[in-house]
């Protein structure tokens, strides 16, 4: 465990990675939101006003999932951890820095919840249907896109290390063929309806959850892959 938490202080060396530049993305981000809701708000737009500038770090943490593998597993070999060690080293860090950012994310929806979108009716952090189980609902939802995001790009990294960019390339490429195979099969069914609808039932909380099992699907497959990968 000792080690462990070694790794997780070697990956914090770099905090810009983790912890910087993912607030510096989602102030500015903010910024740039509430100045848009201000001339819309004086242009005489009426209604609540919601954007989607929020995703932006939670989209950035696909980035930091890859620079945790290509810029650290090579040091960390050198330094004799081991694979194990640093895949858990690494993930704990992922979900210490992934739960401070939904904190965050809860804590500014609770502020435009009292302030009434931040005295302009708009918002940034309080989306409806994210928020309809609660700040808690609100907090895991963010955590598991955080978290989705940050283990498909270190998922991605591992398949790089381990076979090369051809092989990332085809996974990639076959991939997008089973998604767009899949949308022409739910077409041909004519099953979109019955689709949306589920997606509807599960609500953001639901989603979570199924985001969460498919997070420690790929987990479960970059630590098998990691196993192997070429420093």
């Amino acid at each position: 465990m000792n080690r462990t938490v070694s790794v997780v202080r070697m990956q914090l060396i770099n905090r810009q990675t983790y912890i910087w530049v993912p607030l510096m993305v989602l102030g500015g981000a903010l910024l740039v939101t509430l100045a848009i809701y201000a001339i819309l708000m004086n242009s005489g737009v009426g209604g609540p006003m919601y954007g989607g500038g929020a995703q932006a770090p939670l989209w950035y943490f696909g980035v930091v999932g890859i620079q945790a593998l290509t810029l650290t597993f090579p040091f960390s070999q050198a330094m004799s951890v081991t694979r194990r060690e640093f895949y858990l080293g690494t993930l704990l860090t992922a979900v210490m820095t992934g739960a401070i950012l939904a904190l965050i994310f809860v804590a500014g929806g609770l502020i435009e919840e009292a302030t009434g979108g931040w005295g302009m009716n708009g918002y940034f952090f309080y989306l409806p249907w994210i928020w309809e189980a609660g700040a808690l609902g609100a907090g895991i939802f963010f955590f598991t896109v955080t978290m989705l995001f940050f283990v498909v790009g270190f998922w991605a990294a591992t398949i790089y290390k381990r076979f090369g960019s051809v092989v990332l390339t085809s996974v990639l490429v076959g991939i997008a063929a089973l998604l767009v195979l899949a949308m022409f099969w739910i077409g041909q069914m004519q099953a979109w309806l019955e689709v949306f609808s589920w997606i509807g039932s599960q609500g953001a909380l639901g989603l979570a959850l199924w985001g969460l099992l498919l997070a420690v699907v790929l987990a479960g497959i970059s630590y098998l892959t990691l196993r192997r990968a070429v420093p």
